[in-house]
């Protein structure tokens, strides 16, 4: 019995329990308020049904609690459930009844966990679009990891997720950059506002080793050239290193592209006709003060050019006519505004403003010996997604970007993360699965399969073990719903910790002489639903799940 089973039970006894004793059944709260007591000696779970019914249902909270205790006892998978303060349920499960949860996961396979709540959304999920002006930055990073794991949460719960990456490959910046890479190909210092770093002149020399003449031509030329090929050098080692860091992308839009199509003209155009841009100033602008914004936004400047909203304005048009009904963007932590300028976009086209989401990232830092790592040998000024990797490998550098919050600064300590010890969460919890799939071979080499006895997983680190995996689909639903992958990391790290325990505490396999019983084969089957449940998680996360450590 899981927590979700448990829940429904809960609500279905005090629906009797009301009905019974005349009382008003739509008192009752939409879940029956079910979790685990922090103090294990509480119960296996609890429940506040009583004291969130009983006000609306005119009756005492501790009377009502004493009814539903009462009840609840005499249901198949109940204990005991005592009353607790002012009208908490505790309640223990019956040992077959939570024993069964080892069962529900090793007959669900892969699919334990995953869920249809979101079956039928069509998401456009929009993260990293960094602008192709240099090597990826530790923000840049952070979007990679987490985007990429939301992406697998949302997917996981049923919805069709679109993985997008936005080139802005039109504007200022290219124009910024292409210059430094000329002045780097004539050996010349950086322009003011322009780019350094190492990887300029990289790049440079490969433009020049593309196109030997290029310096020759004449400056509209040669610029054109470098912003062709050495753009595209860019964009080539962008998406290399993202693949190498294991995130992928279904598709690459460039920015460019909606003005060379006239897809901005024809929005703008689309807004001007229903009235949702006005003119003032001999400019056009976006009442975006209607979504919550400080001011409303430039589309058009006075002297006709369109304003960098213009684009964002056509792509979410774009998207929308692409069938996406949610359109997540996770941006910088520089880039709040943006919320209420996309919500006010997609209501100028008459849609809910809902159908946009904006998750902001926070700053991350790196820490070494206790002191700030500041400057990466390539890029000059920025630590960059490779720094993080050469110094602590994909896997961990994947897990402590997303085992945060993203709405929080992240400091990373890289003498941690390279450690092999539990204070290394990530190794903490890869090494719980590698431990797993050692007993495995070992039950293998004495030929000892996994039973189903489950009943007699009766000590409290079995009951706390197999507790904490019937909490994997909930995890993960939350984490889909919240738009937060991190509670999956968090939720490892929980299971791994649990599982540690009960390795620790009780034998799995036999020793010596000793006979092969039961128990042994109950508790191989709680290890082999622990090992899947790890290697889901992780598998979530884009973190692998190693097989020896």
């Amino acid at each position: 019995m899981n927590p979700d089973v448990l829940a429904d039970l809960v609500r279905d006894v005090a629906r009797d329990v009301l009905t019974r004793r005349g009382l008003d059944v739509s008192a009752l709260p939409a879940d029956g308020g079910v979790e685990r007591p922090r103090n294990p000696e509480h119960g296996d779970y609890a429940t506040n049904i009583a004291l969130r019914t009983a006000k609306k249902a005119g009756v005492n909270p501790r009377e009502l609690a004493g009814w539903l205790a009462e009840e609840l006892t005499t249901r198949d998978g109940i204990a005991s459930a005592e009353i607790a303060g002012p009208g908490f349920i505790n309640l223990r499960l019956a040992a077959d009844a939570q024993g069964a949860i080892v069962g529900e996961v090793l007959a669900a396979g892969p699919a334990y966990g995953t869920g249809d709540e979101l079956a039928g959304r069509n998401v456009n999920l929009e993260f990293v679009s960094a602008n192709p002006t240099g090597p990826l930055h530790l923000g840049g990073a952070r979007w990679a990891a987490v985007g990429d794991a939301l992406g697998r949460v949302l997917s996981a719960r049923g919805a069709k997720v679109t993985r997008e990456y936005y080139f802005n490959d039109a504007g200022a910046q290219i124009d910024r950059f292409v210059a430094s890479l000329v002045a780097a190909a004539q050996g010349e210092p950086a322009p003011e506002n322009g780019y350094g770093g190492a990887y300029v002149g990289e790049i440079a020399q490969r433009v020049l080793a593309a196109e030997p003449g290029v310096l020759e031509l004449e400056p509209q030329r040669r610029d054109e050239t470098f912003r062709r090929v050495g753009v595209g050098f860019m964009f080539t080692e962008i998406k290399e290193r993202l693949a190498d860091f294991g995130t992928e992308f279904d598709v690459w839009f460039h920015e460019q592209s909606l003005h060379e199509s006239g897809a901005v003209e024809a929005a703008v155009a689309a807004l001007k006709e229903n009235g949702s841009l006005y003119e003032a100033d001999g400019a056009w602008w976006l009442r975006s003060t209607d979504q919550g914004d400080d001011k409303d936004r430039v589309v058009i400047k006075s002297d006709g050019r369109p304003a960098y909203i213009a684009g964002d304005i056509a792509y979410l048009r774009d998207k929308r006519a692409r069938g996406f009904d949610l359109c997540i963007y996770m941006l910088g932590a520089d880039h709040h505004g943006y919320v209420a300028r996309l919500k006010a976009a997609a209501a100028a086209f008459g849609d809910d403003p809902a159908v946009v989401e904006v998750l902001i990232g926070q700053l991350v830092n790196l820490v070494r010996d206790g002191k700030p790592v500041r400057m990466s040998k390539r890029a000059g000024t920025v630590v960059t997604m490779d720094d993080l990797v050469d110094a602590v490998g994909v896997d961990a550098a994947r897990y402590s970007l997303i085992r945060s919050s993203v709405d929080s600064a992240l400091d990373i300590d890289l003498d941690l993360l390279a450690s092999r010890t539990n204070e290394n969460p990530v190794f903490y919890v890869q090494y719980a699965h590698a431990r797993l799939a050692s007993l495995a071979r070992g039950a293998a080499d004495l030929g000892i399969d996994q039973g189903d006895g489950f009943g007699l997983l009766e000590h409290p680190r079995e009951g706390d073990l197999i507790r904490t995996l019937g909490e994997f689909g909930e995890v993960v639903r939350s984490a889909a719903e919240l738009r937060e992958p991190h509670r999956v990391a968090r939720y490892l790290e929980q299971l791994a910790g649990a599982y540690h325990k009960f390795y620790d505490s009780c034998r799995v396999l036999p020793q010596g002489d000793e006979d092969v019983t039961d128990l042994h084969r109950a508790r191989l089957a709680l290890c082999a639903a622990t090992r899947q449940v790890l290697a889901a998680g992780l598998g979530l996360l884009g973190v692998s799940a190693p097989e020896r450590m």
